[in-house]
């Protein structure tokens, strides 16, 4: 989906930050295997939830209320971009999935997004995309408009 994965430190700063709305937090089951005999940590579990929607994001915390800056960050940009409708996983609340999660990807860090069941990346990819229009052509193979392409037209407009 992009050509190289960058590592590169980034921090994201919106002014303002309003509640998303739309968004599905999935707190999964403390305490042992789901009732498929598979832990939530197992390849065939995150390889689930990974499918269970067109975008999905495994981060610390809530899109309400994030626990880290990196899971701030990408809240913010979907957000910017007017994608509210998508699948979030708290990690903390699951120590099986936080690791499973981590093996599935083979990407050491957390937050991880997900668009149509392939790993884009962290919080640094996912803002480089954003910066560099990517973003914006991924989330239409998606079916969905950026809400950054209609302040265009209404900026052009004026």
């Amino acid at each position: 989906m992009i050509g190289s994965l960058c590592r590169q430190p980034a921090v994201l700063r919106l002014a303002g930050r309003s509640r998303p709305s739309g968004y599905f937090v999935q707190q999964l089951s403390q305490g042992g295997p789901s009732s498929s005999g598979e832990g939530n940590g197992s390849k065939e579990a995150v390889e689930r939830l990974v499918r269970a929607h067109p975008v999905v994001v495994f981060m610390k915390g809530s899109p309400a209320q994030p626990q880290c800056g990196f899971s701030n960050a990408v809240v913010q940009i979907l957000r910017l971009h007017g994608v509210n409708d998508y699948r979030a996983y708290d990690v903390l609340q699951d120590p099986d999935l936080r690791q499973g999660i981590k093996n599935y990807s083979n990407w050491p860090t957390i937050p991880q997004v997900y668009l149509n069941g392939e790993f884009v990346g962290g919080c640094d990819i996912l803002l480089q995309m954003h910066q560099s229009g990517d973003l914006v052509e991924e989330l239409k193979k998606l079916g969905i408009q950026s809400a950054l392409l209609e302040s265009e037209k209404d900026h052009d407009k004026k």
